[in-house]
């Protein structure tokens, strides 16, 4: 499985190694600089030492303890003639080099560590002016340590200063991220680039070119459904009317019920696949929000479906009708309304009741509850038969599996939302919708 990682993090963690390798690489270099220079100036001190001494060389011994700690200034100096000693048969605390016939410095490797020695051979005497290595290096460790203390206090404060920019520069990004959060999920529109950095630029333009794949696509279905279910309404409201003549002339046969039965599925999943296209394409257009009476809109909504409630010698009616003046999109309303009460016929027995109340609350929404006696949906099913083509009871025939999937799309275009839930009074299903009063369509 592959794992996420942060690029902000991962730039911010980065550039702090950087940054302790980079002090790391000034304190070597520093560390070497400081020992060159310290040894430049140390070199001609203890040349001008020895060309003093060569003035008026006489016999000297240094005395060299080994507990104590010399600093850059303690130089040793030994003078010693070639015909009264011989070097290897002192006993110094530090080294004596054998005589030299040229002048120059020398390194000499000793029980208390090297020595640097500048030796000045004069006709009678040696001369030798001799310094720890280590002072040196001492020396120089201090003054790169020195020289380090001053980033090491920045350092911090340079860090802070870089996770800042880091985090500014990576702003667009999570801009980004959050104008793709904010979009409607039915959202094609392009997206503007006129502040996004150069580096987006190409992703950007990607994403608007499968928008526009992905909206001609969408486009071709609906027009391809929208053109189907039209040409299918004109044959199939023919053969029914030709299977009511052979029904009313044989009445007792009953592959022609069947074949009745069958029609009106058909007719019924035309009707329904033409409403779908029609709220697709809603959804991807501009809508027209009126001001409306939602009383009206129930009332007529029952009053077209009132010859099938009789049909089935159902009881459809209202158990709250209070005045709810609402301002949204009155054509979804309808279809919200229409096919929550076909729906609830189709699901009801015979002799069942179906109840439809309409109300408001004082927090700007508007309810219309409807309730029917039929046998209800498992609560673990609710979210099942939003889902298009879902049918829960397949041996009616009369049924499509897209009317609970239409009415829930059209509520969340309109803002609101659908609790499926059992009816306490009768029984069935109880479909509770919440619109709200003000207009609340979400824009694409």
């Amino acid at each position: 499985m592959e794992t996420t990682f942060s690029l902000r993090k991962r730039l911010i963690r980065y550039t702090s190694i950087f940054s302790v390798l980079l002090g790391c690489v000034l304190v070597f270099s520093a560390y070497k600089i400081s020992l060159e220079e310290i040894n430049e100036i140390l070199d001609a001190q203890m040349v001008y030492l020895a060309e003093r001494v060569e003035l008026n060389p006489r016999p000297i011994q240094s005395d060299f303890d080994v507990h104590k700690r010399y600093h850059e200034e303690d130089l040793f100096i030994d003078v010693w003639a070639y015909a009264d000693q011989n070097p290897s048969k002192m006993t110094p605390h530090h080294v004596i080099i054998e005589p030299k016939q040229k002048a120059g410095f020398y390194s000499q490797d000793t029980v208390h560590g090297t020595w640097i020695t500048y030796i000045l051979p004069t006709p009678n005497y040696q001369i030798q002016i001799s310094q720890q290595e280590k002072v040196r290096e001492h020396l120089a460790l201090e003054l790169a340590g020195s020289m380090f203390l001053p980033y090491l206090l920045i350092i911090p404060f340079a860090l802070l200063g870089l996770v800042y920019i880091i985090r500014r520069s990576m702003k667009p990004l999570e801009d980004f991220k959050s104008e793709l959060a904010k979009r409607d999920s039915n959202s094609l529109v392009a997206i503007q680039n006129g502040h996004y950095p150069a580096e987006l630029l190409p992703t950007i333009h990607e994403m608007n070119h499968l928008f526009e794949r992905i909206s001609v696509a969408q486009q071709e279905q609906r027009q391809f459904v929208a053109d189907a279910a039209h040409e299918l309404r004109t044959p199939l409201t023919a053969l029914n009317l030709q299977t009511e003549i052979l029904m009313s002339q044989f009445p007792e046969e009953g592959n022609l019920q069947n074949l009745s039965k069958g029609l009106a599925r058909m007719q019924h999943l035309v009707t329904q696949l033409l409403a779908l296209a029609k709220q697709d394409a809603s959804l991807s257009h501009e809508v027209q929000v009126t001001q409306f009476k939602l009383n009206d809109v129930a009332l007529s909504c029952v009053e077209q479906l009132m010859n099938l409630a009789m049909e089935k010698d159902i009881d459809l009616g209202f158990v709250r009708n209070e005045p709810v003046i609402l301002k949204s999109v009155e054509h979804s309303i309808h279809s919200i309304i229409f096919n929550l009460i076909d729906n609830a016929i189709k699901y009801t027995p015979v002799a069942g009741m179906i109840n439809v109340s309409v109300f408001a609350d004082i927090h700007d929404f508007a309810y219309v509850l409807i309730e029917d006696s039929g046998s209800g949906i498992d609560p673990e099913m609710y979210d099942k038969v939003l889902k298009r083509f879902y049918r829960v009871h397949h041996h009616l025939e009369v049924g499509s599996g897209l009317g609970l999937s239409i009415v829930d799309k059209a509520i969340q275009h309109l803002g609101g939302d659908l609790t499926l839930s059992r009816s306490e009074e009768l029984g069935g299903l109880s479909v509770l919708v919440k619109i709200p009063i003000q207009p609340n369509v979400k824009a694409d």
